[in-house]
């Protein structure tokens, strides 16, 4: 897919310098900074979902699993 973009002087000629010492065409260039963009924005929605979800959760510790963590550290040597 063709498409056309508007972006700064100065971004171009800097994305140009880094198409060229990676030896990757411009196209390819755009083409994984938009991956890596849209990657890291899913990651950043499914972060907030799950921030959400666990604030309806009850996180109040379970008294005999921090009962048996305690007592697991408490045989664990600390340096």
């Amino acid at each position: 897919m063709k498409t056309a973009v508007s972006i700064p002087d100065g971004l171009f000629q800097e994305a140009e310098r880094q198409a060229t010492t990676n030896k990757i065409s411009r196209s390819q260039l755009y083409a994984n900074a938009l991956a890596a963009y849209l990657r890291e924005e899913r990651g950043r929605r499914i972060t907030e979902q799950m921030n959400r979800a666990l604030e309806e959760i009850d996180q109040t510790p379970d008294p005999v699993w921090q009962a048996v963590q305690i007592a697991a550290m408490k045989r664990s040597e600390w340096k």
